[in-house]
Parts: C-alpha cells; sequence; structure tokens
C-alpha cells in the first residue's frame, strides 16, 4: 500500500512485538475451543448522511483463557449494500468467532450506513464513510498499544482488513484507494475535503492506519488501476453468478443499480499483471455471498471460506502449515480496460490535524487545533488577505468575512459539535478548502 509512514507507526513497529510462534499450532487450528466477546466498544464518531452524529461502536472477540500479549487481528466489515446491515451480521459472527478459536483477535465494526437519494453519486459518499470509519477502527487498535493501554494486546504489525459485500468493498478501498487524485472522477475534491479526505474524522487521529492484508468476500474495487505493483496481496472469494456485486465487471445491483464496479475476477487479472500476489477463489456457480445462511450448503461455502482464508492469514503470517483450500481455477475472461494512473494527492499532518493544503498562490498555511473545543488559528507564513467563509453540511454559509494577518482566528461562536467546511479565497480569486471538527 503507497501510504506514508509516520515515525509514530515506525516507532510502533520498532517495538519488536511478535505474536506466538505458528509452531505452536496457533493461526492454523482451532486451540481454543470458544471465543470470548466484548460487545459496543466505542471506537469513534462522526456525522452520518443525514447530519447526526452517529457513535461508531465494534464486537471485540478474542480467544478464551488466552494468554498472550500481541496477537494479530482481523477487522471484519459487514454488509448491507451501504444502507443496512450491523456488526452482528451472522457471517460476521461465524468468521469472527471462528478466527478467534485460531488465536487471532477479531472486530466486528458498525460503521455509518444510509444514503438518500439512492443514487451513485450518493452511494459513492456512503463508500468513502465506510471507509473513513473502517480507518478509525484501524486506528483505534495502534492508539491502544501506542498508548500503552495496551488492553487489547494487538500486534500493530500484523492487523488485516476484510468484509463482505459492501464491507469487502469497504475493505478494499481502504486498502487500494491511497492518492486523492484516484477518487476525483466519483468524489469532486471540494466534497471530499467537506467528506473529511480519504483519513476521514471518524475518530483517533495521529495514528496508523495500515494493515498487513485485506479479505475480499464477494466485494470489488471502483477501478481495478488501483492495485498497483508493490501493493499488498489481497484474498478474495466470489461467486459467478452474483447479481448483486459481478463476478467480472459490472453495476453493483442490490435492488437499485448504484456504480460500476471492477469485481474479484479483474482484480485477480490485475494483479498478476503487476506482480501482487493474489489467493482467489471462484464459487462456481453461487450467488452473492453463499456462505451466508443456515443450509448445509452455506454452512458448507462458510467452511470453504474459512479455510482459503486461514491459508492466505498463515502465509502472512509467515508460517509454514499444509493448505487446507487450495485456490482454484479463475472462470469467464477478464478484460482490462485502458487504465492511466493518476498523480497528485493533498499531503495532510494528521497527527495535529492540520491540513497542509497545496497553496494559495504558493502560500502554505495550516490550522490548530482541528479537531477544537474552543477557537481555531489559521495560521499563514506571512501576512495575506482573504475571505473567510465556514458552511455546514447542508450548504449553509455560517460565516463570512474579509481577514488580514500571518495569524487569523476562526471563532466557534456557540457552533454545534461537527464537521464543517472551511473555503479560503484570496483576492486574485483563488481557494482552497479545508474540512474543521468543532467537538
Amino acid at each position: 500500500m503507497k501510504k506514508t509512514i509516520t515515525f509514530l507507526s515506525l516507532f510502533i513497529s520498532a517495538l519488536g512485538i511478535a505474536q506466538e510462534p505458528c509452531s505452536t499450532g496457533r493461526y492454523s487450528s482451532d486451540v481454543y475451543p470458544t471465543a470470548t466477546l466484548t460487545s459496543n466498544i466505542v471506537y469513534g464518531q462522526n456525522l452520518n448522511y443525514a447530519g447526526t452524529n452517529k457513535i461508531l461502536k465494534l464486537d471485540f472477540y478474542e480467544p478464551t483463557g488466552d494468554t498472550a500479549t500481541v496477537r494479530p487481528l482481523i477487522i471484519w466489515i459487514h454488509g448491507g449494500s451501504f444502507l443496512g446491515g450491523t456488526k452482528t451480521d451472522a457471517d460476521m459472527v461465524a468468521l469472527s468467532q471462528a478466527f478467534s478459536k485460531k488465536g487471532y483477535a477479531c472486530a466486528s465494526i458498525d460503521y455509518r450506513t444510509g444514503f438518500f437519494p439512492i443514487d451513485s453519486a450518493n452511494s459513492v459518499k456512503a463508500v468513502m464513510r465506510a471507509v473513513q470509519d473502517a480507518r478509525a477502527a484501524v486506528r483505534f487498535f495502534y492508539k491502544d498499544r501506542a498508548d500503552g493501554v495496551n488492553t487489547y494486546k494487538i500486534d500493530t504489525n500484523n492487523i488485516f482488513i476484510g468484509g463482505s459485500s459492501a464491507g469487502a468493498i469497504t475493505a478494499l478501498h481502504l486498502t487500494y484507494l491511497d492518492r486523492t487524485c484516484e477518487i476525483n472522477g466519483y468524489v469532486p475534491m471540494g466534497n471530499l475535503t467537506a467528506l473529511g479526505g480519504l483519513e476521514g474524522n471518524s475518530g483517533n487521529p495521529c495514528y496508523s492506519s495500515n494493515v498487513n492484508g485485506v479479505i475480499n468476500l464477494c466485494g470489488a474495487l471502483a477501478s481495478y488501476g488501483w492495485l498497483e505493483a508493490g501493493n499488498l496481496p489481497l484474498c478474495s472469494m466470489h461467486g459467478t453468478n452474483d447479481g448483486t456485486v459481478k463476478y467480472n465487471r459490472g453495476v453493483v445491483n442490490p435492488g437499485v443499480p448504484l456504480m460500476y464496479l471492477d469485481g474479484s475476477r479483474m482484480l485477480h487479472e490485475q494483479a498478476q499483471a503487476v506482480g501482487v500476489q493474489s489467493n482467489f477463489y471462484t464459487f462456481y456457480g453461487a450467488d452473492h455471498v453463499p456462505y451466508l445462511g443456515g443450509s448445509a450448503t452455506n454452512v458448507a461455502y462458510m467452511d470453504t471460506t474459512i479455510n482459503f482464508v486461514r491459508d492466505y492469514l498463515i502465509d502472512r503470517l509467515a508460517c509454514t502449515n499444509p493448505i487446507l483450500q487450495a485456490p482454484n481455477a479463475p472462470a469467464q475472461t477478464a478484460t482490462l480496460y485502458p487504465f492511466t494512473p493518476c498523480s497528485g494527492n493533498i499531503p495532510v499532518d494528521f497527527c495535529t490535524g492540520a491540513g497542509l493544503v497545496e497553496s494559495i498562490d504558493d502560500l502554505k498555511f495550516k490550522i490548530y487545533p482541528n479537531p477544537s473545543q474552543n477557537d481555531m488559528v489559521i495560521e499563514f507564513e506571512e501576512e495575506t488577505e482573504l475571505r473567510v467563509e465556514l458552511f455546514d453540511f447542508s450548504g449553509r454559509n455560517l460565516i463570512s468575512k474579509e481577514q488580514f494577518g500571518s495569524k487569523i482566528q476562526l471563532e466557534r461562536n456557540g457552533l454545534n459539535n461537527g464537521i464543517y467546511l472551511l473555503k479560503l479565497t484570496t483576492k486574485t480569486g483563488k481557494l482552497v478548502t479545508q474540512s474543521i471538527i468543532f467537538n
């Protein structure tokens, strides 16, 4: 993954933490008979599509009686077409329990769902909100370890992200969407900034959201080309007759056609083309999420899923164990359409919350503290004259005034908690936008 490694994440890696060795049978077999569940742990908060604050929670599963001080973590993201679903969906519970018995810690997360009108533009925003929340969940566990609390005993070198359906779409975008220019064709830059950027503002700023692998169960990516040489290996499983999220390439259609995405078959083809490891299993003749349900057939699909994902994970942990479910031959032909990689990103200092936007006439600035409980300061390298405007998510202009100086006070003046869009315009008409948070 092409992500800037912060000093903090490098420091955590330098601690030399390592999980229990594979030779004990851990990670490859059910070494623990049960999993212990801790429900409704708060990992963040953010505004949903309707502008209402959403408290974000996760369910944490761990091996019962485990004495290990560091464990690899799988963060699971539920499906539901970005309109529904919960962290307690049957497949999320089954996967979390299964891998906890093998010695992993697992977190099944809730995230912001819902969008309206139900159309392609708003579905893209829903994906971005889900990705931001998932990043906050990853950061939550980095924070726990770095702060010395170590409640969850996570090996932050081995955090994996995975999901089913919409959750898999989220996990793939978290892993492979890593430049703002890639999303510009779907979400204009101003809207992306208003949403909180690629990392988002859902909680635990200043910590890494890096993962060590991605598990894609019946998911897809907006463009196969975002998977590039040097990216993380992926594990994908998908049914050839999936009518909701297409196996190859097509419109995601959970009852309403939403957006074109590149399915697992396209991602496998691209991975092979650029030299990225791709563990790919095809459910021949199967529809969407065939492992979900209580029938004998569903259970058999779930067993296959657990075994295939297990093989991928033990490889990522550098374990040498017998393969339980080997990859099979892909179906269909995947035709990679012409794709030109983009370049460009908005550098953001997530540790301070300051957004170092590209330039206003080459004049750099920062905003701090962000988030803030009171006022903020906009600080420039030299004195400048500009218009300062503040908008809420409904588009209302809350502040509009001319300012001059190198330090400009942005007064809260009783504004409610939430995310706002700050717009700065120079006398020459050049502008930048930056999301800010009052809490």
